[in-house]
């Protein structure tokens, strides 16, 4: 997550109000996980900024996270260290305090986007890794059939990638990362396949985009999708997705290297 709200969350989402089903919705997956280590290289300390419940957190190596939410923070697991209550836009360390930093899910939640980077770039001697949607591509996903409104909300709010690799500056590299079947990371696309799951009122929730949007409106579009469910129209369109290993949708890693 990114800045300060006044009731104690963080970022432009009130996670003091959704974020509490994260830990049950929004595991780490496996797949994301092995490509945010080989992008992280052979950094031994790292800075997780907007690390919230701790998802994507190496075990094998020495973590810092950062995280302004107390509702994110207080769903973090014992095994992981305590998050720090601060900002990415004023990171409380020194210049070149660790090896690599890291970011998932959390930019496109920061009050001031160049503000944060600079500051990831300036603790970290080593690459900066973000794991973020690329909004060009949000859009193209078939729930927009269902929630224009709620994709429409999640493109707005990303960031453009040149926007990042600008901020971040030295070796960009940007990957597009598969999203496997069964991916257990509950953000929009992982569902490419298991339509059924956007019925349910925690996957949603899990979803901060869906909080933007009027309660009317998500239902909506909850009710559109389930009689397309129910009279067969959602397979008959997409039914391929159900047997798909993966899908290439908008998440992607971006790897800056100085």
């Amino acid at each position: 997550m990114g800045s300060h709200a006044p009731d104690g969350s963080a970022g432009d989402a009130d996670y003091g109000r959704i974020g509490q089903g994260y830990r049950t919705y929004r595991l780490p997956e496996p797949a994301f996980e092995k490509a945010i280590l080989a992008a992280l290289g052979p950094a031994r300390s790292v800075v997780n900024v907007g690390a919230g419940a701790g998802s994507y957190e190496p075990v094998d190596r020495q973590v810092t996270p950062v995280e302004p939410s107390a509702s994110m923070r207080a769903q973090r697991p014992s095994r992981l260290a305590a998050a720090i209550d601060a900002t990415a836009e004023s990171l409380p360390f020194g210049d070149n305090a660790f090896d690599a930093a890291m970011s998932t899910f959390s930019v496109h939640q920061w009050s001031d986007l160049e503000a944060g980077l600079a500051e990831m770039r300036r603790v970290a001697t080593g690459p900066v890794v973000i794991m973020t949607c690329d909004p060009d591509l949000v859009e193209r996903f078939w729930l927009n059939d269902y929630a224009p409104e709620v994709l429409a909300t999640e493109a707005r709010r990303y960031p453009g990638v040149d926007r990042i690799a600008a901020a971040l500056g030295g070796t960009v590299e940007t990957a597009s990362l598969p999203i496997p079947f069964g991916c257990v990371d509950g953000f929009g696309e992982a569902y490419y396949g298991r339509p059924e799951t956007f019925l349910d009122p925690g996957a949603r929730k899990a979803n901060s985009a869906w909080s933007f949007v009027s309660e009317e409106t998500a239902a909506c579009a909850v009710e559109h999708l389930r009689t397309d469910l129910e009279d067969g129209t959602w397979d008959r369109r997409h039914g391929r997705l159900r047997t798909a290993s993966r899908f290439e949708g908008s998440l992607i890693l971006i790897t800056a290297r100085p």
